[in-house]
């Protein structure tokens, strides 16, 4: 079973009340560091409160966000460097979660998350350009084999060059 501190590591502690339905929202995960680090840099800067205040948590006094931003950026800092060394990223990021909980707001977290997801999403893809004949025959060729997407048919085809090659 996993402890308390582990867990608050993991799932977002929620600030106003938890919701009731939808997915939890879930802090960083050590795989997604080198992908979050970037927009979490650029998110958390003192002039990003000031344009979207509902983004981060609203602390009675201006001088405890300065001093938790303060924590948050050295403790940033800290974990990409050990990112890097590859050693006591857990506990490390388990730290700069719990600053992160206590900096952004629910809603400003789901919106991170959001756009985090995008990034990944887009890191997933490429796109090339080709000729409009090319996507006719390509599209024909998907036909005649039932299949379904240009993933497929561009997969079906480099994995069937191999063998035209041997047959020559």
């Amino acid at each position: 079973m996993q402890n308390k501190t582990e867990s608050a590591g993991q799932s977002w502690q929620y600030h106003q009340q938890k919701p009731t339905a939808g997915r939890k929202l879930k802090l960083l995960e050590a795989e997604e560091l080198l992908v979050a680090l970037p927009l979490i840099y650029r998110l958390i800067s003192l002039i990003e409160v000031e344009k979207r205040k509902d983004w981060f948590y609203e602390f009675e006094e201006a001088v405890e966000r300065e001093q938790l931003y303060i924590l948050l950026t050295e403790s940033l800092s800290s974990l990409n460097q050990l990112r890097k060394q590859a050693t006591g990223v857990d506990e490390a990021l388990l730290q700069t979660n719990l600053l992160l909980n206590r900096y952004f707001s629910d809603y400003g977290w789901r919106m991170v998350r959001k756009e985090l997801s995008q990034i990944k999403k887009r890191k997933k893809k490429s796109h090339i350009e080709i000729g409009n004949d090319l996507v006719v025959k390509l599209k024909e060729f998907m036909a005649q084999n039932q299949i379904d997407t240009f993933d497929q048919a561009i997969d079906h085809l480099l994995s069937e060059y191999p063998k035209a090659t041997e047959e020559f």
